[in-house]
């Protein structure tokens, strides 16, 4: 309880006499946030725009009792705890109350102020973890949706589309792992089928009804996928106001996919391992360890392990992580399944916009197939949504197709060649002009970043926490300021 903010939660006191409303005002202005009612005729009224967490009402009021109005207020404002005051010893009337749900607690007068404060802070409490539960119980219901769209939707998943011998390999490979609880390495060049892979091999496990958590690795920096993956107790590190779990503990009985987590940081190879071998977790900041039951499904870019090795990952944390290993072909090695990529990707656009074109003219499939496609089936995508907008009919043609101007590579990526000296030409044809300086590269991004959390914390702390004053300080709107909180690593 002592982490609560007791002056967070809104208590309504109910009576009708104004030397008992001040009596409670004089006694707890200073410890909870309060608001007065003259009867229970005002205190409903006064229910239509407050959301109290407690209700204090005496029971003997003119024109309607306390049992009686908390009932009514019951209705209106379901969490609200009813705490009733009374002189009378009424236990049969009493009992009735509690039983109704109306009352939770009840205190006999005269009240005792410290007395009064430790059943206040109770209720609160109480009433606290009951919002919390069916905050997360709605969260975790719209999260559910979302997946079972995610992964039912014939168009947005439905199959790895593909006709090539490759591809049916890694279908078959997908159906033998996906029953195991074994750990998946996806290796795939940018732009792979690699978390569509990642959803199959989840779908088709036993673990299919439990969560699949996905975890853009890139997008946190520093500290903060590993704060990310665990989680943290409250005042762990600056700007941790409150306790929150990992991705990995939402994650329990069933797949957590890791999109590109490189470079890796010592302790959190350390807390990988742990979970890998050992299935726990330790919360930043907690010395309390958590089971979890979890799959780890893992995509890298070709080279990437090997980099690892060379950085001084540990050896038995690429062993344990790379036990499957599943290699995704690039699209220029299996053209014969961009027809079928192609159609799936143009009825994807097709039901999302009215207008859309609805098929592809054979020459258009020529271009397609003719194309490197340096990008891999994330490039294409791109290139028939693009194509579905500007035919302005239903069929594709060959000049709907624009190709983003890139290198088209015609071998594996050049990460075993020497790079061009300065001087020479790149992919392109263009000359590589000399470096500019051989000084230490600085990162300005992470710079500004700490700067950026410095100020979000500092400003947090100002307000209270409030994040709407926030947000009216920076001049941004409140959406603007979660995402910042969230790609920072601040949580409140």
């Amino acid at each position: 309880m002592r982490d609560l903010d007791w002056n967070s939660f809104d208590v309504l006191v109910v009576d009708d006499e104004q030397d008992n409303l001040d009596a409670f005002r004089f006694a707890f202005r200073k410890s909870f946030k309060l608001h007065y009612a003259l009867g229970g005729a005002e205190a409903l009224s006064l229910l239509d725009r407050l959301d109290p967490a407690v209700i204090v009402a005496d029971q003997r009021m003119p024109g309607m009792s306390g049992i009686e109005f908390l009932k009514q207020a019951k209705e209106r404002r379901p969490d609200a705890a009813g705490v009733l005051l009374t002189a009378y010893a009424d236990m049969a009337v009493l009992i009735d109350a509690v039983n109704s749900g109306a009352v939770d607690r009840y205190i006999q007068k005269p009240w005792n102020s410290k007395e009064l404060a430790v059943v206040l802070r109770q209720t609160i409490a109480g009433v606290a973890t009951l919002r919390e539960n069916r905050r997360l119980r709605e969260q975790l219901a719209h999260y559910a949706g979302y997946l079972e769209r995610e992964q039912r939707d014939p168009i947005d998943f439905g199959e790895i589309a593909g006709e090539s011998e490759a591809m049916r390999d890694v279908s078959a490979r997908i159906g033998e792992v996906a029953k195991a609880a074994t750990h998946v390495l996806i290796e795939g060049e940018e732009g792979a089928e690699k978390e569509v892979v990642a959803r199959a091999i989840h779908v088709g496990s036993p673990r299919e009804e439990q969560p699949f958590v996905k975890v853009t690795c890139a997008a946190f920096r520093g500290d903060a996928l590993e704060r990310e993956l665990f989680g943290w107790r409250r005042g762990a590190f600056d700007g941790a106001f409150t306790e929150r779990a990992g991705r990995l503990e939402l994650a329990h009985r069933g797949t957590i996919y890791l999109d590109e987590p490189a470079p890796l940081a010592p302790s959190l190879q350390a807390r990988l391992l742990r979970v890998l071998t050992d299935g726990e977790v330790e919360r930043i900041g907690s010395t309390e360890t958590a089971r979890v039951d979890v799959r780890v499904v893992l995509s890298l870019t070709p080279g990437i392990e090997e980099a690892w090795v060379r950085a001084g990952v540990l050896p038995e944390l690429v062993s344990r992580l790379s036990v499957f290993p599943l290699r995704l072909p690039p699209l220029r090695d299996r053209r014969e399944d961009i027809r079928a990529l192609a159609e799936h990707f143009l009825r994807k656009y097709a039901r999302r916009n009215a207008r859309a074109a609805t098929s592809l003219s054979e020459e258009a499939i020529a271009k397609l197939t003719a194309y490197a496609w340096p990008g891999n089936a994330r490039e294409l995508e791109n290139v028939v949504e693009r194509a579905a907008i500007l035919s302005r009919g239903d069929v594709i043609q060959p000049e709907h197709l624009a190709f983003t101007a890139r290198p088209q590579p015609t071998e594996p990526p050049a990460r075993a060649r020497a790079a061009p000296a300065a001087g020479e030409a790149d992919a392109t044809g263009k000359a590589l002009a000399a470096p500019a300086s051989s000084r230490p590269k600085v990162d300005l991004s992470s710079q500004l970043d700490d700067i950026e959390r410095r100020e979000l914390i500092a400003a947090l702390e100002r307000c209270g926490g409030n994040k709407a004053e926030v947000a009216r300080q920076f001049g941004m709107q409140r959406t603007t300021l979660y995402y910042r909180l969230k790609r920072l690593g601040i949580d409140t």
